[in-house]
Parts: structure tokens; sequence; C-alpha cells
């Protein structure tokens, strides 16, 4: 059994390791797989060097020894021809980024199967993670899908759900799905190889549309109620990131819970920083909201790492009071000295891995 594999960032990599770790013969199919091709995005540039970055499917093929074609747009005729070369059987697609064309899906005998982040006919496209996210699901999952020419339009071979966590991120909850989608490949495969499934055509009318992420949808409104913007950031982190602006910088908001405050003190400005202080005495960054607030637990300065609230103040301590989002032309003024009081006041949330504004980030997983 001839297969290539197409995927690209970190999401498809687990459907990638599993058909390599279930390749012997026997395995998934008698006489075994013989994986013949990956398929990935060519080489881009990435980080603030600007070097040349191998997509995570990429390295991982290098490791396993298996030969990796970047031949671009699959329209092209070489591409065409690279891909006829290795006479497929089977071909597994998983977060590619491209519409494969016609001539690409009638080339394997056993078709194109697709590993989609979500349960379709919800969320079709290019961001299912954060849609659903977005939207307030309460689960997603993973369906594995006979593709044909459409966007996330082929008929269903197989489907299983996945609960969201109530503050799980999309970086947090795609690293699951990814999980989830190499074991329900494996689960399906041998079932679709000896043809013991019958496809299940979608039902148009419950279909909903994603588009690409781009860095605009991370902008935080705080005329929207709390509820709704922590949403916002659990959707757009860790990519494209959800993001302020505080004199004139760009401040990303990464991690946040809603709060309901414990008195009438909260600031009627949505926007506005203020030291709040729980039912149980804690005392928090909030920011007010159009409803209610939140609570800022991690925040990152343009340049600079990702740290907790309490961390950020000490060198910051004149946010406090500020409205995130107004336009202002001052600059930052640093803190020399001990750390301030009203940082040391601050319950410190658990720690958080430093990162580095420039550092890439997975891509919420598509078609």
């Amino acid at each position: 059994m001839r297969v290539v594999f197409m995927g690209t960032p970190h999401f498809a990599v687990p459907a990638l390791e599993a058909l390599c770790g279930h390749a012997a013969p026997g395995r998934l199919w008698l006489a075994g797989l013989d994986i013949v091709g990956v398929v990935t995005r060519p080489d881009k540039p990435a980080g603030r060097g600007r070097a040349l970055a191998e997509s995570p499917v990429k390295q991982f093929a290098a490791t396993c020894g298996i030969p990796v074609l970047q031949p671009g747009p699959l329209r092209r005729p070489a591409a065409l021809d690279q891909l006829r070369q290795l006479a497929p059987d089977l071909i597994v697609v998983s977060a590619f980024g491209q519409l494969l064309p016609p001539e690409v899906l009638s080339l394997p005998r056993h078709g194109c199967l697709n590993v989609h982040a979500s349960l379709l006919p919800r969320h079709r496209g290019a961001s299912p993670v954060a849609a659903a996210i977005l939207a307030g699901d309460a689960q997603t999952g993973i369906s594995i899908m006979l593709m044909d020419a459409g966007l996330d339009t082929g008929p269903i071979l197989a489907q299983r759900a996945l609960p969201i966590a109530p503050h799980e991120s999309a970086g947090e909850l795609t690293a699951r799905l990814a999980t989830l989608g190499g074991e329900l490949l494996i689960e399906t495969l041998p079932l679709w190889l000896a043809q013991s499934i019958v496809p299940t055509a979608q039902d148009a009318t419950r279909a909903t549309n994603t588009h690409l992420l781009r860095k605009a949808d991370g902008h935080l409104d705080w005329d929207l109620p709390a509820s709704e913007l922590m949403r916002h950031i659990r959707a757009y982190t860790p990519a494209p990131g959800a993001f302020t602006n505080w004199q004139g910088h760009l401040i990303k908001v990464s991690r946040a819970s809603v709060l309901v405050p414990a008195d009438d003190d909260t600031p009627g400005e949505p926007g506005t920083l203020y030291l709040a202080r729980t039912a149980d005495g804690e005392t928090l960054l909030a920011c007010a909201c159009g409803e209610e607030a939140l609570s800022l637990e991690v925040l990152q300065l343009e340049g600079k790492r990702a740290l907790p609230a309490a961390e950020f103040l000490r060198g910051h301590p004149a946010i406090v009071g500020a409205r995130l989002g107004a336009p202002e032309a001052s600059s930052i003024a640093p803190v020399v000295g001990a750390p301030s009081a009203i940082a040391a006041e601050l319950a410190e949330p658990d720690a958080v891995e430093p990162r580095d504004a420039g550092e890439a980030r997975p891509a919420d997983p598509g078609a």
C-alpha cells in the first residue's frame, strides 16, 4: 500500500507519526504501508533573523528517512508529475493548507483522506479550533473525511468528540486534537481499506465556515462583555495573539479569567486597569469590560517576554489606572529600584514559560 502524506504544522505530526508507527506488515494492511513521500509547504523565513524554517512535518519526515516534496501549488504541472511518479494508493492529508485539485483527488485508488480538527460540517475551513472557542462550543473533535473538490465538504468516515476545557487556549486544544487525530486515523484506516465504512454525506444546512486568521483578529475590544473577551483571548493564543495597546505600545494578553467584582469600585470606562479584591481577599490586576471585568494574568509587552501580572507590574506600575486601547503617544517609563508595592500586593499566578515575542507559533489546523 503506497501512501503519500500531506501536511505542514505541528497538528499534522501525530497523524504522520501514527502512520509510521503502524506501517509494518499486518498492522493496518496485510502487506504493510509504504510511505513513499511527504508533501509539505516550502521552507519560509521565520523569526527575527528571517532564516528559512522547515515545517514541523518536514522535520519529522527527515527523522524517519521519508522523501520530502515541497512543490508549492499542486496545480502546477511539475507538482502533478512528481505526485504521479509516487503512484500513491492512498493520500492522507492533515492541515496541508491547499485545496487538492481534481487531478490529485483522482490519483489514489483509495482516495484522499483528511484529518480535520472539528466535528464537520461545523467549522469548515482554516481555523476550526479558534472558531469553536469563539463560539463557546462545549465540545469539538476530529473528523476523518473523504476529500472532494470543496473546502471540507466531503463525506465523513469517522468522528470523535472532545470536550473543551473552560480555560483552554487554542494552542492547548490543538495539541489534544492532534493526538486524537492520529488515534482516530489509525482506527479508521483498516476499516476504510477493507471497504467496511459507508461514507456519510455532510448536512450542508448545518455547515459553518471559518477564515484564515489575521493579526487584526486578535485586537481586544474592551466594550465587549468579559466572557466574550475571555473566549477571544483563548481563541487567539498563541497565534495570532490577543492584543491591546497602552501608551503607543502593543501588549499581548495570553491568560485571563472573568472576574465578578466583590465591591462597587469597578471603573466605569471599559479598558481601565485597576487592582481588584475578590471575595476571599485576593488582589488581582483587573480590566473593566463592557460587562463585568477580566483578571489579566499573563501579559507581554512588544519585544519582551510574557510575564505574570505581578512581574509585569514590577517594571510598569503606572499601568494601574490607565485605560487600555486609548490613543496615547507617550512612552513607557522604566522603573529602577526595588519592586513596587503594587506588584507585591498582587497574588502571583502559576509560573509562565517565557516566550520571546518573535518566536514562531503553530497555526490553527484547517483543511
